[in-house]
């Protein structure tokens, strides 16, 4: 019999997580068009006597769709490397239901006409963040009122801190409000032309070496601004090194600005990954295994709040560059669930709670969200099995970008179904790829 969530389907003793501050609980629940119909023990009887298929799910965990605080689409209707219609697939399918874009793009984002809202297939929030300064050069204000009049829901720029006079400038115009400004603690004139952090494992490799106080420094210039500026919400985008880390830890729980991690950060490191593998160009660089250490602590302690995807997908052509000429960056947020599922709630214990807290809750407290609850009539829902094994290579929910760390692998753990695709339904037997 073949069944997809597009008929009414139940179910059984499945794993429900429903919000933040709530531990997952069994019972039953039934789907209907991607939606959330019903909940609890009558559903099973009810859907016996309608002839409703009722599926053992005692193995699966349902639960808020995640969010995404930042991501990159530099093309969005025509784009080799991604677009928009092959991202909200693919994000869709990885089990997310909010992304949040920043405004570097083939023309940056950093007027009200360029945040216009985007025309989607599916209720997926596509939100975008407008710009601290003008084409991200870090030398003019952009438009800050008039961006988030736009729909803006805060305010970014590029990779690394602008000046601190033109920050200083901006911070006490004061035109954001509560929204946030999120930015990069990194001067690239510090980093020495490095592409992975500083350490034994990058010396013995022979890697060009970014030091830790390309981070360091402008991170203590980004605190100083935060207690100066305490009216304005600065959020600190992608963390990377355990000197950071240190410095979060010495200020008390009010001072600390709020603070994302990318994903890969948590799972590679100059000691572990293959010298041939995807994924050592990135910025901010790769780090050594005590940055990797400290980042995973950082969440568990709440001194780092959430897990970006940061995605930013290069087309077949840039991907073949030398590492030292092509753009960093790593793509695919398929991966993420699955492997940070091995890697903190198998691996070092974490709770299902406290992983959606980092994937899911604090991501959507930083955006300024409403907290991602499971109610009847969701459709903001994941269906995530851990034990299905699935090939990368032969997903058809792929990305386009070519610089996908995972890509030719089999993996274990997947969303099987997403209420913002109903027809999305890759039920299966565990440990089967074929599905």
């Amino acid at each position: 019999m073949t069944i997809s969530p597009r008929q009414p389907l139940v179910l059984q003793q499945v794993q429900l997580l429903e919000g933040p501050s709530q531990d997952p609980r069994r019972t039953d629940v039934r789907l209907d068009q991607g939606c959330i119909t019903a909940i609890g023990e009558s559903c099973v009887a009810e859907a016996q006597a309608e002839g409703v298929p009722v599926l053992p799910a005692s193995e699966l965990l349902l639960a808020p769709a995640l969010v995404d605080p930042h991501s990159f689409l530099r093309d969005p209707q025509s784009g080799v490397a991604e677009t928009l219609v092959s991202l909200e697939r693919s994000a869709i399918a990885a089990g997310y239901g909010a992304v949040a874009l920043l405004p570097e793009a083939i023309r940056w984002r950093d007027t009200a006409e360029q945040l216009q809202p985007a025309k989607l297939q599916s209720d997926l929030q596509v939100l975008w963040w407008g710009s601290f300064s003008r084409g991200g050069e870090g030398r003019e204000l952009a438009p800050h009122a008039d961006q988030l009049a736009a729909g803006a829901i805060g305010l970014a720029d590029g990779d690394e801190l602008p000046s601190l006079a033109l920050l200083e400038r901006g911070l006490s115009l004061a035109e954001m409000g509560q929204a946030p400004v999120l930015l990069a603690a990194r001067d690239s004139r510090l980093a020495q032309d490095g592409f992975v952090r500083e350490g034994v494992d990058a010396l013995r490799a022979g890697w060009p070496m970014d030091p830790p106080t390309s981070e360091s420094i402008p991170l203590q210039n980004l605190l100083s601004l935060a207690e100066r500026h305490p009216q304005c919400r600065l959020q600190l985008m992608n963390l990377s090194t355990e000197a950071a880390v240190d410095q979060l830890r010495q200020l008390g729980h009010g001072q600390r600005p709020e603070a994302t991690a990318c994903w890969w950060h948590l799972l590679a490191d100059t000691a572990t990954l293959d010298p041939v593998a995807e994924g050592w160009r990135m910025r901010p660089p790769l780090g050594t295994p005590a940055d990797r250490r400290a980042l995973k602590q950082a969440l568990a302690e709440g001194l780092i709040q959430a897990v970006a995807v940061h995605h930013q997908a290069l087309d077949p052509e840039e991907q073949l560059l030398p590492l030292d000429q092509r753009k960093p960056g790593v793509a695919g947020h398929r991966f993420v669930l699955p492997s940070l599922w091995h890697e903190l709630v198998v691996a070092e214990g974490w709770s299902i709670q406290a992983l959606w807290q980092v994937l899911c809750f604090a991501p959507a407290a930083l955006l300024n969200l409403p907290p991602p609850r499971l109610q009847l009539g969701s459709q903001h829902w994941l269906l995530f099995d851990p034990a299905k094994r699935w090939s990368a290579a032969a997903d058809p929910e792929a990305p386009l970008a070519a610089n996908q760390p995972y890509g030719r692998l089999v993996l274990t753990g997947q969303v099987i179904a997403a209420g913002l695709n109903p027809g999305l339904w890759r039920w299966g037997s565990a440990g089967d790829p074929q599905f």
